[in-house]
């Protein structure tokens, strides 16, 4: 009979894999990669993600590997915008093609009805690696030439069926601006790595799904398809099974996981951390009650796909935060007053305990000299919300 892991073991082998117990030895591309990706959808969280998980992490060093083309932005993972290592770029975007796709067509499908999509493709192509172009351009561009259709679709075709990623400025630090895209190949200038074959394609899938345990695991198979948002993975994890390890949740469902991954007791003790918005701690799983309780779920995610910064306390989360800057053009501190000053609201679902409070405080602290460094000299500022 398999062991059964509780919710406190499951949270803390996915604490111990994301390295949120103690720093990733790790440099941030390599931890890009360890992750199989950070949501990316907004600019900042990345940036906040690397920093929950790398001692002495700035934004330059992430800066500096979008500039270089290391890592990349673009849509994968349950079609979503992820940053990722160029490698993964090149060798997850196939595999996630029909997730792209099944997007597209429940979506757009009524739209695109008749539509030569290929042709479409490789008119957008040739458009996209002439310079890089933003989604608005590309719809204004093809609308001249399909009249009768919707430029929003049209443009949206592209990005589903072209590995378009998302070129500097766009993803640098304090950037802003639309994205403007090219396909992956022009700027990394090498081509998709596509499967050669069936059986070539069944072993990518399980080098994903072994990368998935890696991080998220132990896991269940509605697991891995919440994460990555591919169907029909029960029969890779099938032909996985030999190589795996077994347990039961507390309701009986099975889950699987690499033998050698890190298991800690559930009682070993879980810092209190302020987790990045979107950060796939709270979204890679079909069932998170091992890192976010029913109850407070609500609260973290809005019917409209916003996932706040969240505060973890004894590893779950407990509480939501925000970095709240001036205004442009206004001073961080100083004369203008304490409201023209950067801060870090805190908001704690239930009152935290005196440890619980000063522990959350310096992790805002901390937070607010990452990214707010002026400010942070001029004398930090945290502001706890009641619950």
């Amino acid at each position: 009979m398999p062991e059964v892991l509780d919710r406190r073991a499951l949270n803390r082998a996915l604490l111990a894999r994301q390295h949120l117990l103690a720093p990733a030895a790790m440099t941030p591309e390599q931890l890009v990669g360890h992750l199989v990706g950070l949501q990316a959808q907004a600019t900042d969280p990345p940036y906040y993600g690397l920093w929950s998980r790398l001692a002495d992490f700035t934004p330059e060093q992430l800066g500096g590997l979008l500039e270089r083309r290391a890592v990349v932005r673009l849509g994968l993972q349950r079609g979503t915008i992820h940053l990722v290592t160029a490698e993964d770029c090149l060798t997850l975007r196939p595999l996630l093609q029909s997730v792209l796709d099944q997007g597209l067509r429940g979506a757009y499908g009524s739209r695109l009805a008749g539509l030569d999509l290929a042709a479409l493709t490789e008119r957008g192509r040739r458009l996209v690696e002439e310079r890089p172009r933003t989604f608005q351009e590309l719809g204004a561009l093809l609308g001249a030439e399909y009249p009768e259709r919707d430029p929003a679709a049209l443009a949206q075709v592209l990005r589903a069926r072209l590995a378009l990623v998302q070129v500097p400025p766009r993803g640098l630090w304090r950037s802003s601006g639309a994205a403007a895209h090219t396909t992956a190949e022009q700027w990394l200038g090498r081509p998709l790595a596509e499967p050669a074959d069936p059986a070539d394609l069944a072993a990518r899938h399980e080098r994903l799904v072994l990368r998935y345990l890696a991080v998220f695991g132990p896991a269940s198979v509605a697991d891995l398809q919440k994460w990555s948002g591919l169907t029909r993975l029960s029969a890779v994890v099938r032909r996985l099974r030999p190589r795996l390890a077994e347990f039961r949740d507390e309701a009986g469902r099975p889950l699987y996981d690499l033998p050698e991954a890190p298991r800690p007791d559930g009682g070993t003790p879980a810092p209190v951390r302020l987790v990045a918005p979107f950060d796939n701690l709270l979204l890679a799983h079909a069932d998170r009650t091992r890192v976010l309780s029913e109850a407070y779920r609500p609260l973290v995610m809005s019917q409209n796909g916003i996932v706040a910064g969240t505060l973890l306390v004894d590893g779950f989360v407990a509480g939501v935060w925000q970095l709240d800057r001036p205004a442009a053009g206004r001073p961080a501190s100083g004369a203008a007053g304490e409201t023209d000053r950067a801060t870090v609201l805190v908001r704690p679902f239930a009152p935290l305990d005196r440890a619980g409070r000063a522990a959350a405080e310096g992790e805002a602290q901390r937070l607010l000299a990452f990214a707010e460094p002026a400010a942070a000299a001029a004398g930090t500022r945290v502001r706890f919300d009641a619950p």
